[in-house]
């Protein structure tokens, strides 16, 4: 039997209005449809002031730095080597930490979980469910190859491996290894090396190079950045830049902009520890409001709590994006910066019933969400 509820207010996640006293109707875990009137046989489970898509942290190490554990348990960075394609972030989360919880009580449903960004190649990126029970339950899909530029992996010299001491150093590995994949992808093709062959390290950064996987790079500041350009029209992969928290000019988004290259912002509210985010102010955020690059919004969790993901919205409030602009951000471009948003980041007919019902409106402090509906189903109710 279909399910509705009945909301004042639709944010469908697309930067437009919100829709007026309507009926958001689904059936089993897909949205039937955004109605007027109430559809006949479909059960009305609640009214709400407010209804928006169940939110998408782009970037985060939720359930391998987990809440109430020392940091010794911490599993955001395998210290094996500096170059570790065949990594997966999955096998380092456990689904019994305490912050999914939080984070379900707040709207966020979705994680992006990536390895840190000690090693210049950390491994695989994935999507997961924050309400699963278990890793095969939580996974939706991989969503790209992390690796890292700047101080972060000339830090870890004492960890095992090749390591860099210097930026030119750790950029001189991650291009060594790309022209190693790329010269080894090229016999391949020919015939001249069969793939069983190929190490592992290498084989794995074939999508990469095919443009098959997204390579999510970890850089802060504007020259490490312009490397990164430079890297991608040398070997031609697909990249996102991950953080550009130092970025403080106009004309550094401007390029970002020029280059048609996603952008996962933050995390906001962060505390600057490192000498590569001198530049980092809340301020800054002016300038991507005003030019407007492609992004998205990170939490970095437990940099930022995952549950404060949208409270980090109040400074492209007042930088002037609408309030349907800003949950846009944390919605539709988190989900179309995954590959996600063929069946999330948005409420219309096709896409999974993951939906967040608020007592009023999100943007008041006063407000919070009553009912929470991940796939169809209740997950958390006030």
């Amino acid at each position: 039997m279909a399910k509705a509820v009945r909301v004042e207010n639709l944010y469908t996640g697309n930067p437009e209005p919100p829709l007026k006293n309507v009926y958001i109707v689904w059936e089993d875990n897909i949205i039937k449809g955004v109605y007027k009137r109430k559809p006949r046989n479909a059960e009305l489970l609640g009214e709400a002031h407010t209804a928006t898509p169940a939110f998408i942290d782009a970037h985060s190490h939720i359930g391998m730095r987990r809440a109430g554990e020392p940091p010794v348990e911490d599993e955001a960075n395998e210290k094996l080597d500096s170059i570790l394609t065949y990594v997966d972030a999955l096998h380092s989360v456990y689904m019994d930490d305490k912050s999914f919880k939080e984070s379900i009580e707040h709207g966020v449903l979705y994680s992006c979980v990536l390895p840190g960004s000690g090693n210049i190649i950390g491994g695989r990126a994935v999507v997961i469910r924050n309400y699963a029970e278990d890793i095969e339950e939580a996974f939706i899909k991989y969503a790209g190859v992390k690796a890292a530029l700047g101080y972060n992996p000339r830090s870890t010299i004492e960890w095992k491996g090749t390591r860099p001491y210097t930026r030119m150093g750790a950029v001189g590995l991650l291009r060594k290894w790309l022209i190693k994949t790329r010269d080894m992808l090229k016999l391949v093709e020919e015939g001249k090396k069969a793939l069983e062959e190929v190490e592992p390290e290498i084989k794995l950064l074939f999508p990469v190079l095919r443009g098959e996987e997204v390579l999510r790079v970890h850089v802060h500041k504007q020259d490490d950045i312009i490397g990164l350009f430079m890297l991608k029209k040398e070997f031609g992969f697909k990249a996102t830049i991950e953080h550009g928290a130092d970025l403080h000019t106009r004309k550094a988004f401007e390029k970002i902009k020029r280059e048609n290259i996603p952008l996962v912002y933050g995390p906001v509210d962060a505390f600057a520890y490192k000498t590569e985010l001198k530049h980092e102010y809340w301020r800054n955020i002016r300038y991507l409001v005003e030019v407007k690059p492609f992004f998205g919004l990170m939490t970095d969790h437990p940099v930022v709590l995952q549950r404060n993901l949208f409270l980090q919205l109040r400074f492209f409030r007042r930088f002037g994006l609408s309030r349907e602009e800003s949950i846009s951000i944390i919605t539709r471009n988190n989900a179309r910066i995954l590959g996600i948003d063929g069946f999330l980041g948005t409420i219309e007919k096709g896409k999974w019933a993951s939906i967040v019902l608020w007592n009023n409106d999100p943007f008041s402090l006063e407000s919070y969400p009553v009912i929470v509906i991940a796939e169809g189903k209740i997950v958390h109710e006030e």
